[in-house]
């Protein structure tokens, strides 16, 4: 599944198209993705005029001129493609947004883990796929301070927390496990034994690997791909995920794989302690 870079490089990519712009018509080929659309959805999108696109964890959302609000979630295979005219529409293309510049927006799901709906005005909170987030990991809420805090007495592994969504929100698999290698910490660690100087590293780490995977366009292993069609290219600088039995970049040691909670963790087992 897309993780926060992709999300966010995707939003990014998608904001000059339709921020500001008007929604000339709407195009939608199911009544269903991962769960039902919302009934009406097309005539309600049709004639709104769009606010400038922002992302919540791995969703992004789009306000709209009467203050709902347009959740998209790519799930497992969603894509996001942007085009100057009319394109020749796929088998999967399930929903598409023509503007009023005559570009069209168009959201491809060949395997339908992804999610549309329209929010209404002030219900975001109550969002039943945002309600529980927790917050975000490149807001100044993070901070070395607050991670000690919150890890407090959890006898989870640090692995598992850190992926946990109600804590921090948009976090996934593979930069997890990056933010772990780079700053020494094995996956294996409990979380409540992260504090003080560990904490602060591992808030640097995170907001370092996040800010690298952003600007390479994020990590293309399968399904990724941004909406001009290139792909991300953060998996030519991956430390430790996906590199089983490699040698470790720091120290050439071996990395090892281990499974967590039917995840996969990948570290150096040198070091991260």
């Amino acid at each position: 599944m897309p993780e926060l870079p992709e999300v966010e490089t995707v939003k990014r990519a998608i904001s000059p198209a339709l921020a500001g712009q008007c929604i000339k018509s709407v195009r939608l080929t199911r009544s269903d993705l991962r769960w039902p659309l919302p009934d009406g959805m097309a005539a309600h999108l049709t004639g709104q005029r769009c606010g400038e696109p922002r992302r919540r964890a791995k969703y992004i959302m789009v306000p709209l001129e009467d203050n709902t609000t347009l959740l998209v979630h790519l799930g497992m295979s969603g894509a996001i493609r942007l085009y100057d005219n009319k394109p020749e529409f796929g088998t999967h293309d399930h929903f598409s947004l023509e503007m009023e510049t005559g570009s069209w927006m168009v959201f491809s799901d060949p395997r339908r883990f992804g999610h549309l709906d329209i929010i209404p005005a002030g219900g975001e909170a109550e969002h039943p796929l945002l309600s529980h987030l927790g917050i975000e990991p490149l807001s100044n809420h993070l901070s070395g301070p607050w991670l000690s805090d919150v890890l407090r007495g959890k006898k989870t592994p640090i692995k598992s927390a850190l992926l946990d969504q109600r804590l921090i929100a948009g976090l996934g698999n593979i930069y997890v496990n990056e933010a772990l290698h780079m700053s020494g910490i094995s996956p294996r660690r409990l979380a409540q034994t992260i504090a003080g100087k560990r904490a602060e590293k591992l808030v640097i780490a995170i907001r370092t690997v996040l800010a690298a995977a952003i600007e390479a366009g994020g990590t293309s292993l399968r399904d990724h791909v941004q909406p001009g069609g290139e792909i991300g290219y953060f998996v030519q600088r991956l430390s430790v995920y996906g590199r089983t039995s490699e040698p470790c970049l720091t120290c050439a040691t071996p990395i090892k794989e281990l499974r967590q909670s039917g995840r996969a963790s990948f570290y150096c087992p040198s070091c991260q302690r």
